[in-house]
């Protein structure tokens, strides 16, 4: 049996790709969303944590005390003219960002390809106005914050070498205060929201069958997870 085509056609010269972006506090459920549906897209995925600016100019002491969680932490710039290059059909050489020291690879890039729809993920993905006019359909999870401070402890720790104690102090002092400030107010400019308690199957199908509503996609019959 030939494998089912994606939703979206192929890109071509005359087809503006679909843009979809998706916001949410850290640990709000967003990523997770996220890839599921870039795999039920076939889609190019363009997390921002790529565009953190470059930290090189700073001794290191220095670098793991930045508002990580702040809109100028984020190269937003950069990343609208790269979703901008994609959407018209070009590659782009994406940034290679190195957590561990907070910098990026100098001399090395990462090729991205255009494809037929392209998912911007991201705590502020819904926070920039130059981004926001590229968009065809928003989403936005929602989660209380303790569930979100109970996932990103599970994340860190267990991913990231971290101790629990660290992960509450950062999120007490910068990922809480950031969040109430520009995350959840973004929440305004989402085409659906969805709850990051549910569960991710039904997630999508809100996603899809919004899409659908907005006659964006082909017709969604059933959830296309198994």
């Amino acid at each position: 049996m030939p494998p089912t085509p994606p939703l979206t056609p192929p890109l071509t010269p005359q087809r503006r790709p679909l843009i979809l972006a998706i916001a949410g506090c850290s640990g709000s459920g967003k990523t997770t969303l996220a890839r599921e549906l870039a795999a039920h897209f076939d889609a190019t995925l363009l997390p921002l944590d790529f565009y953190y600016r470059d930290l090189s100019h700073l001794p290191p002491a220095q670098r793991a005390l930045q508002n990580f969680d702040h809109p100028d932490s984020i190269e937003h710039d950069l990343l609208t003219q790269h979703l901008r290059a994609l959407a018209s059909g070009h590659s782009i050489q994406r940034p290679i960002y190195d957590f561990a020291t907070h910098t990026r690879v100098a001399d090395r890039t990462e090729t991205i390809l255009p494809r037929s729809t392209l998912i911007v993920e991201g705590i502020l993905a819904l926070h920039y106005p130059g981004l926001r006019a590229l968009y065809d359909c928003s989403i936005y999870v929602n989660a209380p914050h303790d569930l979100c401070l109970i996932r990103r402890i599970h994340r860190d720790v267990l991913e990231r070498g971290r101790t629990e104690q660290s992960v509450r102090d950062q999120f007490e002092a910068t990922a809480r205060p950031m969040a109430d400030r520009y995350v959840l107010p973004s929440a305004a400019y989402a085409s659906v929201t969805v709850e990051g308690t549910d569960s991710l199957d039904w997630s999508v199908e809100q996603v899809l069958q919004h899409l659908h509503q907005l006659h964006i996609t082909q017709p969604v019959k059933q959830s296309t997870l198994p």
